[in-house]
């Protein structure tokens, strides 16, 4: 298995019918906690940024979804501030990657979108979303997967490697205020392009 099958594998990027669970975007409202804690207890400053990751559907019907998505938060912009934008990355997955320095707006914002997709009918095309975090120059990330309906920390460092002890301690401390996934073999890194420091980058 290469690398982008094993992508593939762990966050669901396979047809409707192979999907292992139902997307459900409430679970996303954890974070909104998850941010207070991570900041007051754990030093941890939101980047301002968030990001969805989904998977492409070659058809008129899924791109009218994704204009909604953009329509909606658009439409949120004005009233948060939030900013969107879309892209396609380099291993062809799309991302809305939003920006604001509310986190309650950055976890309001997702759900929309999530949610947008699973009342089109294309729930099972959402693969991820991330939410980004510094403490003295160090990014981590909890990363929610649609397919294991539970979040998973990533702690990059440089040379494609990470930082497993940073991971371990945010799972002990933030185990029961998130679904954490309790199988670290679906801890998948989701690494950035090139040199980016974000993975939706």
């Amino acid at each position: 298995m290469g690398l982008f099958d094993g992508i593939r594998e762990v966050l669901g990027i396979r047809a409707e019918t192979d999907a292992g669970r139902e997307a459900d975007p409430e679970d996303l409202f954890g974070m909104s906690t998850a941010y207070v804690t991570m900041e007051a207890d754990l030093g941890y400053e939101s980047v301002g940024q968030a990001a969805l990751c989904f998977s492409e559907v070659d058809s008129t019907d899924f791109q009218d979804a994704v204009d909604e998505v953009h329509a909606i938060l658009e439409a949120g912009k004005e009233e948060t501030g939030t900013e969107a934008t879309a892209h396609v990355d380099n291993h062809g997955y799309s991302w809305f990657v939003l920006e604001d320095d509310d986190p309650e707006d950055l976890v309001t914002s997702l759900h929309f979108a999530a949610d947008t997709f699973v009342e089109e009918g294309y729930g099972s095309r959402l693969l991820a979303a991330i939410f980004g975090f510094q403490r003295d120059g160090n990014y981590v990330y909890w990363v929610y997967s649609f397919r294991r309906g539970a979040y998973y920390p990533f702690a990059p460092k440089r040379g494609h490697e990470r930082d497993s002890a940073a991971e371990f301690k945010l799972r002990s401390n933030m185990d029961g205020e998130l679904e954490i996934e309790s199988d670290e073999q679906y801890w998948y890194p989701l690494w950035p392009d090139h040199t980016s420091k974000h993975p939706w980058e």
